[in-house]
């Protein structure tokens, strides 16, 4: 079986600009993935409300808006997209609150695994491809049974 295209958009905020770069330069490199970074959380929403991104990746401690509360503000724009937090706080407790709060797809910590990385970008997207898929796939069957049903109407109509 052959390996999955990774085609898609990953949005990455962070505060820290050799974090991005690291990111950045490894997803360049190493993907065919397109990578949109941002060091302020409230012009990735910006990005966010004007364009399409398959996964968004935040860190977690952001002097004007935390990981948390813009991650909620992606899940309200874009609900079926998948949010991972990356930090450098360790802490078991956020890791819930996280999870909890904003439907968080994965946290990671810091120092991050490369390869680690690379494989939940990729399983986020493929699973956002596919519900959306399947959405698709359910929204055909709903109109086909409508038209089942019109044309049901008609034979009955016909007959009586």
């Amino acid at each position: 079986m052959s390996e999955p295209a990774e085609e898609g958009t990953v949005l990455i905020v962070d505060d820290e600009e050799m974090v991005l770069t690291s990111l950045s330069s490894f997803l360049t490199l190493e993907t065919s993935y397109d990578v949109v970074v941002f060091t302020r959380a409230a012009e990735a929403i910006e990005h966010i409300k004007a364009n399409e991104v398959d996964l968004v990746i935040s860190d977690f401690l952001m002097p004007e808006m935390d990981g948390l509360a813009f991650l909620r503000k992606v899940r309200d724009l874009r609900p079926d997209v998948p949010r991972v937090i990356l930090t450098g706080y360790a802490d078991k407790e956020n890791a819930i609150k996280a999870i909890n709060e904003v439907g968080l797809y994965q946290y990671i910590e810091k120092p991050w695994n490369n390869d680690d990385l690379r494989l939940v970008i990729r399983n986020g997207i493929d699973k956002r491809r596919l519900v959306r898929r399947l959405s698709e796939k359910v929204d055909q069957i709903n109109e086909a049974y409508s038209e089942l049903q019109t044309i049901q109407q008609d034979i009955l109509k016909a007959f009586v």
